[in-house]
């Protein structure tokens, strides 16, 4: 039984292609929502994840997510330049990860590199009345 629902769950992961819009701006960077499934045990909580593509020199403007959310992300291809709030700018290569706090700023996400294409899977914990994920920060 836990078989056959870690594998459902895997093939909606892998195989979904319903897009999330994308208001941040972005440059050769595609989101696409590949996953989202209420919490059955934390009622009004909703997982949702989102597949970010980022094309070689590709980035997304700054943002915010929603103040409910709490973010895991995991860099699957290339490598991913990022900054949270005032902290500094990391590097995160394929098979490495960061999480994202409510509330925090996303100064700077964009692709490492100029030349290869870069994605990244954030597994967003998110009130499930919430349906933007993405919030421009306003100059």
């Amino acid at each position: 039984m836990i078989k056959s629902i870690l594998a459902l769950a895997m093939t909606a992961l892998l195989s979904a292609t319903a897009a999330a819009a994308n208001d941040a701006g972005e440059k050769d960077a595609k989101v696409t929502l590949v996953y989202e499934h209420e919490l059955p045990n934390v009622p009004g909580k909703t997982m949702k994840g989102v597949l970010v593509e980022y094309g070689p020199g590709g980035f997304s403007s700054a943002h915010t997510h929603p103040n409910s959310a709490f973010i895991y992300a995991t860099v699957l291809e290339g490598a991913i330049r990022s900054q949270v709030n005032d902290g500094p700018v990391k590097v995160y290569k394929a098979g490495e990860n960061f999480s994202e706090m409510p509330g925090d700023r996303h100064g700077v996400s964009e692709n490492a590199s100029k030349t290869k294409p870069a994605k990244l899977l954030a597994v967003f914990v998110v009130d499930s009345s919430q349906k933007q994920l993405t919030f421009p920060i306003k100059k």
